[in-house]
């Protein structure tokens, strides 16, 4: 039977990550209870090579990992936190119909998905996946939209207001930044738009889930910001991932969690 305050989790990372990156992350969440942390094992060159063979093999390895976690967990649903593209990823793995022509259909295995960062809207994305004609976060909206399988998967979407870029910015790096921005988004713009950096608050909040909306967090690792996965931000959203997860659990058994 699940310890309901020790989950296991599987990381998945986002576009241009490798495993090491999350090497810190995986010690934060075993000292904070998780029961085990496994790092699925997408790298450098297999974001590198999306353009060329799409994101079916990415979904594929992501799989692989879950179901082996699964397996060392003797299926106890697992608790999946995704950073960035990692979480569009995370929500593939759950869905019947088949993604690039692989067929996950992982909800079983799955007990919460912890969204860190990432883009559930994209309006960007069919213009740089044309080229395999698969859009993530379209086949994600379109197969399992918002918290498709709740109450027995539990969501949480994490987000950050950290840089603000304004319509009549006139600072060069704000002027990018929303540039940036409105690449993602769909129209019509807002005056003031609000994001970790990479992602706006808006794109990353995934219709019916739990939400948390940081005042600080960078998107990943590229800055020497504290990210999501910092110890200055873990403890922001592990209790409601935790929480989420374990309500999931409740759900799935009939009970109502005290």
């Amino acid at each position: 039977m699940a310890d309901p305050s020790r989950p296991p989790v599987v990381v998945i990372g986002g576009f241009l990550s490798s495993p090491p990156l999350f090497g810190p992350l995986s010690e934060r969440l075993l000292a904070r209870g998780a029961a085990t942390v496994d790092i699925a094992p997408i790298w450098l060159p297999d974001w590198l090579l999306v353009y060329w063979r799409g994101q079916g093999p990415i979904a594929t390895r992501a799989a692989r990992a879950v179901r082996e976690a699964s397996r060392r967990a003797s299926g106890t649903p697992l608790l999946v936190v995704g950073h960035s593209a990692g979480g569009v990823l995370a929500r593939i793995l759950t869905a019947e119909a088949p993604f690039a022509g692989r067929r996950f259909a992982g909800s079983s295995r799955i007990g919460a998905i912890v969204t860190l960062g990432s883009p559930h809207v994209n309006a960007w994305e069919a213009w740089t996946s044309r080229h395999s004609g698969v859009y993530p976060a379209g086949f994600a909206d379109e197969h399992v939209p918002g918290a498709f399988f709740s109450p027995r998967v539990g969501y949480l979407s994490v987000t950050s207001r950290w840089a603000t870029a304004r319509a009549d910015a006139t600072d060069p790096r704000e002027r990018w930044l929303r540039r940036s921005y409105e690449r993602i988004m769909p129209r019509p713009h807002p005056d003031v738009i609000e994001g970790d950096g990479v992602i706006p608050v808006s794109c990353a909040l995934l219709p019916g889930s739990r939400r948390i909306v940081l005042d600080g967090a960078s998107h990943g690792h590229g800055t020497r910001h504290p990210w999501y996965g910092s110890e200055e931000w873990v403890d922001a959203w592990w209790p409601a991932a935790v929480e989420v997860w374990r309500d999931a659990l409740a759900a799935r058994s009939g009970t109502h969690r005290v």
